[in-house]
């Protein structure tokens, strides 16, 4: 099953895993991604530490867990290609079109960072 596929219909709860230039690590709830291909994906993201980091250090992990009950799901290991600030394009992608969580969110700015895919494995294991 493509990427794009597996996230569009897979429900559950992910983890978006970075870390600044010094190697702090951050770890911070994070919808499921977007697929521009199958190599490309996208989150949208606000001001906060997930956000700095990726300035200071390009690379990240996305960790997913699905709803199943059981220990299945993927990681994303992910290099930041490039980001665009307030576009209509976030608009568009949204999944949950009325999720406003509280005004300071819905107020400040958002980017769509992209990233490409390098690796993909199993929630568990080394995918072998």
């Amino acid at each position: 099953m493509k990427l794009s596929e597996y996230f569009e219909n897979t429900k559950g709860k992910g983890v978006l895993a970075t870390c600044d230039a010094s190697g702090n690590v951050n770890a911070a709830v994070y919808a499921r991604p977007h697929f521009m291909d199958e190599d490309t994906a996208a989150l949208i993201m606000a001001e906060r530490l997930s956000h700095e980091n990726l300035k200071k250090n390009p690379h990240a992990v996305y960790l997913f867990m699905e709803n199943s009950g059981e220990f299945m799901g993927k990681r994303l290991y992910l290099t930041m290609l490039g980001e665009e600030k307030n576009t209509e394009l976030i608009d568009t992608l949204r999944r949950r079109k009325h999720y406003i969580p509280h005004d300071e969110y819905y107020n400040e700015n958002k980017y769509l960072v992209t990233f490409r895919v390098d690796k993909v494995l199993p929630l568990i294991g080394s995918g072998d």
